[in-house]
């Protein structure tokens, strides 16, 4: 998946969104050796750029989905290409998503074509699914263990209330395990609710380095996710956070970020009965730090048309950008990802057009340097089944040059 690495790319003339700053006309970005150089109006490109004209376009970085489960299923139908979830235990810290990540996968093409450059791959199923992993779609190495997923809330059976209780056992085990080691490892101590592995795992959560991310979408398990941050000392993200609009001062207070989906605009079950299309806007306004998502696989490339529904519901366009862009990047420790200035990485995208706009294609895709290719499994079959062949019309059809719409 590696392109060339030119010396200078100087992308020209667009409207340029560096998300950290007002929009620039007529400006250029400057790419050398992976990293964004200059970024400012009115700059002739260096001799020898590789120069691409981004007239009357928009460029804006590429585009971050803060919870996905790409690359780690290919087919939902088939279960040996579904690696998203480890089975038995309940605790699985240990489980990494980067081991069973598949960068071969035809499902990131499609996706890296519509503007996404970085996904956050992350484990699913369990109390505690495991370690997620920021992973750019066109080489560049992945980041492994960006944070620790686990769930709260939606149960087959059982009581959420078990399950709220079960999470604070295992990180208390964890702090105790921390403290006792030597005790632990000379069976000198009692038994514990996790294995070491995933004790161990859990030890950067208990010491601030690796955020909480805590699926939840009822108030009152997002409060307790909130209680159990406060008293274990935890750097907590929620996710899918269906009424986590209404908490949106106490988030704000906590310097708790949410990751939401802008699509759920009506209850989809029981623990989302308060969900509302403008959360987003609602959310952003109290102070809290969002990030949207499209919390899927085959659908990642949908993440704009999220963002201009939230757009559509209230949510200032400045804001619905830094939601797919930066915000992401620093909820999960990503460096200089999800924005336009000197140093940063130069993932960035040449748009046709307003991203938020269905109409508008992405028709540049640049991830550390590097442009990326733009063909994919289903523009493959488009191009194969454009012109139906004779021996395939149904009788009596006469159209002589039928075409795929």
């Amino acid at each position: 998946m590696n392109g060339a690495l030119l010396a200078i790319i100087a992308i020209v003339g667009g409207t340029v969104h560096p998300v950290d700053g007002d929009p620039i006309s007529n400006g250029t970005v400057l790419i050398e050796d992976g990293r964004i150089t200059a970024i400012t109006a009115n700059l002739t490109a260096p001799p020898g750029a590789r120069v691409i004209d981004a007239t009357g376009k928009v460029v804006t970085p590429g585009l971050i989905d803060a919870e996905t489960g790409l690359g780690l299923t290919e087919i939902w139908g088939a279960e040996e290409t579904v690696d998203n979830s480890g089975e038995g235990d309940p605790v699985r810290a240990a489980y990494r998503a980067l081991d069973a990540f598949n960068p071969d996968s035809l499902v990131i093409p499609v996706q890296r074509a519509h503007g996404i450059t970085t996904a956050i791959s992350a484990p699913g199923g369990g109390l505690i699914s495991g370690q997620a992993a920021a992973v750019p779609l066109w080489g560049g190495p992945p980041i492994d263990g960006v944070a620790m997923f686990a769930n709260l809330g939606r149960r087959s059976k059982g009581s959420r209330g078990v399950a709220i209780a079960d999470l604070r056992e295992v990180l208390d085990d964890a702090r105790s395990y921390q403290k006792n080691t030597r005790a632990f490892e000379r069976n000198a101590y009692r038994r514990l609710a996790a294995g070491r592995l995933d004790l161990e795992a859990l030890i950067p959560v208990l010491r601030g380095e690796v955020p909480l991310t805590v699926r939840a979408n009822r108030r009152s398990d997002i409060a307790a996710a909130l209680g159990i941050a406060e008293a274990f000392g935890l750097r907590l993200i929620v996710s899918g956070g269906a009424e986590a609009w209404m908490l949106a001062d106490a988030l704000a207070a906590a310097r708790v970020p949410v990751i939401v989906d802008p699509m759920l605009n009506a209850p989809e079950h029981f623990d989302a009965l308060h969900a509302r299309a403008d959360a987003p806007r609602v959310l952003v306004e109290a102070g809290v730090e969002v990030a949207l998502s499209t919390f899927s696989v085959h659908g990642v490339r949908t993440l704009r048309q999220a963002a201009g529904n939230a757009v559509r519901e209230g949510l200032d366009r400045a804001a619905a950008l830094r939601a797919v862009t930066r915000a992401p990047a620093q909820i999960y420790g990503l460096g200089d990802r999800g924005r336009l200035r000197p140093g940063a990485v130069a993932d960035v995208v040449v748009w046709s057009g307003d991203p938020f706009e269905l109409s508008t294609r992405a028709e540049r895709v640049i991830i550390g340097g590097r442009e990326a290719p733009r063909d994919h499994r289903q523009s493959a079959l488009l191009e194969r089944y454009r012109t139906l062949p004779d021996r395939i019309r149904p009788p009596g059809d006469d159209a002589a040059r039928r075409t795929a719409p």
